[in-house]
């Protein structure tokens, strides 16, 4: 498969992100970012980064999990979380390509900490440490696309944090 396809499925990541972000309603937006992250799985899968590639589809599961935190009580146990966390500590050690392996866990491992939160301001926080962990491994592995998302979320994060505020970000009131 040519370099240039591959990287113009990245693009495509890319578009679904952006215009996710211009669309009001909440369903939609999750819908559009879920496909967004299922082409990054396929273009990583192509590039052979396959610890990325496996690790955004338990994002994915994590994501699906937090949307129905409502209806599931049982997502809202730590021991959910620590779930998920194996998971993705299975596919690290079963994609093992090196200590570049290492970056798509950290990201997703402490992002879905954050979440668990349920605290803005912690989901911020693990966020500035898990994205650039993404950058990093998007980069090594020529994801451009995806190394242009993560920049613009690492932007949209630190803007998010100054628009609103630190101390603002605390407790859902």
């Amino acid at each position: 498969m040519s370099e240039f396809f591959i990287q113009a499925i990245g693009y495509v990541g890319l578009l679904f992100f952006l215009v996710s972000y211009q669309i009001r309603s909440n369903r939609v937006l999750f819908l559009f970012q879920l496909l967004g992250c299922i082409i990054f799985s396929v273009q990583m899968a192509l590039l052979g980064a396959f610890s990325g590639s496996l690790s955004l589809l338990v994002n994915i599961l994590r994501n699906v999990l937090l949307l129905k935190v409502d209806s599931w009580k049982w997502v809202k146990n730590k021991l959910t979380l620590a779930a998920v966390i194996a998971l993705l500590g299975l596919i690290t050690l079963y994609t093992w390509a090196g200590p570049m392996s290492l970056l798509p866990f950290a990201s997703v491992a402490i992002s879905s900490i954050g979440y668990w939160t349920n605290n803005a301001q912690k989901i911020r926080l693990s966020q500035l440490f898990a994205s650039p962990c993404t950058l990093v491994y998007d980069i090594l592995i020529g994801s451009w696309g995806g190394a242009c998302t993560e920049a613009m979320t690492l932007m949209s994060i630190v803007v998010s944090i100054f628009r609103f505020g630190w101390a603002n970000l605390g407790e859902e009131k």
